[in-house]
């Protein structure tokens, strides 16, 4: 039982060292936020929900490709493959994403500058398309350390472990998440970089596909 206990507690303190560390060094998992909320106006109450949601989204597709995989004894190597793929596509998402969203946001002011009219209609069509297209990129995400930690419980069929895996990883993922954007949010505001006026789309579609080249190119 000590031995059972010790591997249990050494192997739920490496699965938190884990998640903090992969939330903090991951630019795309804060900065894209803060740069699209500010550029939308979105509260930090808004702001904070919209992270909240695609991070618990990110954990969920990991876990559920974990547990498929042990539960049909498909080797780690494979998944780890499969997690390597999916980040390479959700950082080639992001990337685009984050150019369409300035390339959307250049067109827009040379359209209400050749033609002036209201922009409100455009301005929530993008507030709404916003939330969904981060969360799609965050689902296809992969939280590349989880599978393994997921894979030593599950393989000895010990699934309370592997559920306690899980929790760890994925409360602290999110809450490094959450505390990134807020610090983030807050050091934004008290430079003034936040207020770039008319200039702020852009500026948070150039950050957004910054953060997907720096996962594609760096490993950031």
């Amino acid at each position: 039982m000590p031995d059972t206990f010790d591997a249990t507690t050494l192997l739920l303190g490496t699965t938190a060292s884990l998640a903090v560390v992969h939330a903090l060094l991951g630019l795309d998992h804060s900065l894209p936020f803060v740069a699209l909320g500010r550029a939308r106006g979105w509260t930090l109450a808004r702001t904070l929900l919209v992270t909240a949601v695609c991070g618990a989204g990110h954990v969920a597709s990991s876990v559920a490709i974990g547990a498929v995989g042990v539960g049909l004894g498909i080797a780690t190597d494979a998944l780890l493959w499969l997690e390597s793929a999916r980040g390479e596509l959700a950082a080639a998402l992001l990337f685009g994403f984050g150019l369409a969203y300035a390339a959307w946001a250049v067109w827009r002011r040379l359209r209400a500058r050749d033609r002036p009219r209201p922009e409100a209609e455009d301005g929530a069509a993008s507030a709404d398309v916003t939330p969904w297209a981060l969360f799609i990129v965050f689902v296809l995400g992969p939280c590349e350390p989880l599978i393994p930690l997921m894979v030593v419980p599950g393989v000895a069929g010990d699934w309370l472990v592997v559920a306690a895996v899980v929790g760890v990883f994925g409360l602290l993922t999110v809450a490094v998440m959450l505390a990134a954007v807020v610090a983030v949010h807050r050091g934004v505001g008290l430079i003034g970089a936040g207020r770039m006026g008319r200039h702020a789309d852009v500026a948070a579609g150039l950050v957004v596909a910054a953060s997907g080249a720096a996962v594609l190119w760096l490993g950031l």
